[in-house]
């Protein structure tokens, strides 16, 4: 069951370390809420479960709090940067639904 769907526009970064980890993070706006409605059911690293879908693909994952921007971002696998041609530095729009 969806508790609460949020629209963002991100661009994709590179994490700068080893695996090629790519990201895209929500508003601040968007992640004070978040934290506000669901942040008592956090769980490890304070992530919670997401759907996001990016295109026509879509896929669960968790989000998580990313102190140095004060929002959660997500990650986005490589599959699904494949079948949406998707490249760090690209601006993506994805639906995240909090699960």
């Amino acid at each position: 069951m969806t508790r609460a769907a949020y629209r963002v526009r991100a661009k994709v970064w590179l994490y700068p370390g080893m695996g090629g980890w790519h990201f895209a993070n929500l508003s601040p706006k968007q992640s004070a809420e978040i934290r506000g409605r669901f942040g008592d059911s956090a769980r490890g690293f304070g992530s919670l479960r997401v759907d996001v879908k990016i295109g026509r693909t879509a896929w669960k994952t968790s989000i998580f709090p990313d102190r140095r921007s004060d929002s959660y971002l997500f990650a986005i696998k490589a599959d699904v940067r494949k079948k949406e041609h998707i490249s760090a530095g690209d601006t993506v729009n994805a639906v995240v639904r909090i699960r």
